[in-house]
């Protein structure tokens, strides 16, 4: 179980907020650049004829609630959203009496772009920046066949940036879609490990029970003339062996007969080699406690119901379970003790591994690859398991195995 650490800050801040904020931003900037600033023998650049009269005042109030229209529509609806913003730049240009839409008005259009590029495909990302490019291409052309004078070397920089926003954009994008897959291949890996473990140590139970019967077969044989009585039994054990290792195989080869997960792909060269671990089951739990709390973790082990005999393949998974929980709770929680409840019920085995940790705040926010195995053994076994921070603090595994009759 993997630590996740909370959403950096400034990540939590929605789109609109940041396209708002570079919209402010702008509009403070135009006017401190047309103020006479401390140190200054006049502004660095003039104001227009209509930025302090009322009609100029009406034009950037309109262009400001066009911008912040589109920047609420950036998540949902990009492209009109862009449209927006790219008329709201327009618009606040105007009463400025400048010869090309200034970076300070476009500014807001390049974080709405950067937003399009990351979040949505690329194929909207693209006719977004095509908008933005057009928008300027568009604004300079209408002037020049008015006559009006441009300012084309400020234009292709402020082009410049719009295609710095895209690119930005579009590299976020494909690293989240690496990461994203990445994560499914890793979960994937991890869900074929369990597989190849759960798959060996059945292999193990099987080679034991065919062994047994071959015994058994060979006594009967040597007495069936002699000793009747004692061939029948022998004829007897072999049925039960048989009947049971067929059970246990027909709840387990079901899934396992899928070499691979549904949706994942395997690495060439990166095949998983599942240890050769002797087959343990809920009698090793004690011996599990004993050596965990030696180490430093006291396991307080509670057993309910009565105790009987188990499945292999359901009395191996129940022990890996709670090896695997308890594993977590000594790298993860941070807490001195922990809980390991098994109830043996008429139908089913209940198990509950609880701790008073950190586990909350630290683990409960994702799922690592250990609870993926976990998982997968409760599922593969038409079983239910949960993983979840407790309320009052620390952490929470519970499993259920239906046990057949």
């Amino acid at each position: 179980m993997h630590a996740m650490p909370p959403m950096p800050l400034l990540k939590r801040v929605q789109p609109s907020v940041w396209v708002a904020l570079a919209w402010a931003a702008g509009a403070v900037f135009t006017f401190l650049v047309r103020l006479r600033l401390p140190g200054e023998d006049e502004p660095a650049v003039l104001a227009g004829v209509l930025i302090y009269r009322w009609d100029g005042l009406v034009m950037l109030a309109v262009a400001t609630a066009l911008a912040v229209a589109g920047g609420r529509r950036v998540p949902r609806r990009p492209l009109s959203a862009m449209g927006l913003l790219l008329a709201a730049s327009v618009l606040a240009t105007t009463p400025l009496g400048a010869g090309e839409i200034p970076l300070a008005q476009f500014l807001a259009v390049d974080v709405a772009l950067y937003f399009v590029a990351s979040t949505q495909p690329r194929r909207t990302g693209v006719v977004a920046a095509a908008m933005a490019l057009g928008t300027l291409a568009g604004f300079l052309g209408f002037r020049l066949l008015r006559g009006w004078d441009v300012g084309m070397s400020a234009e292709m920089a402020v082009a410049m940036t719009v295609v710095i926003a895209w690119l930005i954009g579009n590299s976020t994008h494909q690293a989240r879609e690496y990461a994203e897959k990445s994560r499914v291949q890793a979960a994937a890996q991890a869900v074929t490990a369990e597989r190849l473990r759960i798959a060996r140590e059945m292999h193990d139970t099987v080679a034991h029970s065919i062994g047994i019967i071959a015994l058994q077969a060979g006594a009967a044989a040597r007495v069936i003339e002699t000793q009747p009585l004692a061939a029948r039994d022998a004829l007897g054990s072999i049925e039960t062996a048989g009947r049971e290792t067929l059970a246990g195989l027909r709840r387990m080869l079901g899934a396992l007969r899928q070499a691979e997960p549904e949706g994942g792909e395997q690495r060439p060269g990166a095949a998983y080699v599942a240890p050769l671990d002797p087959a343990l089951g809920l009698a090793d739990v004690d011996r599990l406690a004993e050596t965990t709390t030696a180490a430093g973790v006291r396991v307080d082990v509670r057993w309910h119901g009565e105790p009987r005999p188990l499945p292999p393949e359901i009395d191996i998974s129940a022990y890996r379970i709670i090896q695997e929980a308890v594993t977590n709770v000594v790298r993860h929680a941070g807490t001195a003790s922990c809980h390991v409840t098994v109830d043996s019920q008429a139908e089913e085995l209940a198990i509950e591994i609880t701790d008073d940790g950190r586990g909350g705040a630290a683990q409960g926010c994702g799922w690592g690859w250990g609870l993926v195995g976990m998982h997968e053994r409760a599922t593969l076994l038409h079983g239910d398991f949960s993983a979840e921070p407790r309320p009052e603090g620390g952490f929470r595994v519970t499993a259920r195995l239906p046990v057949p009759a």
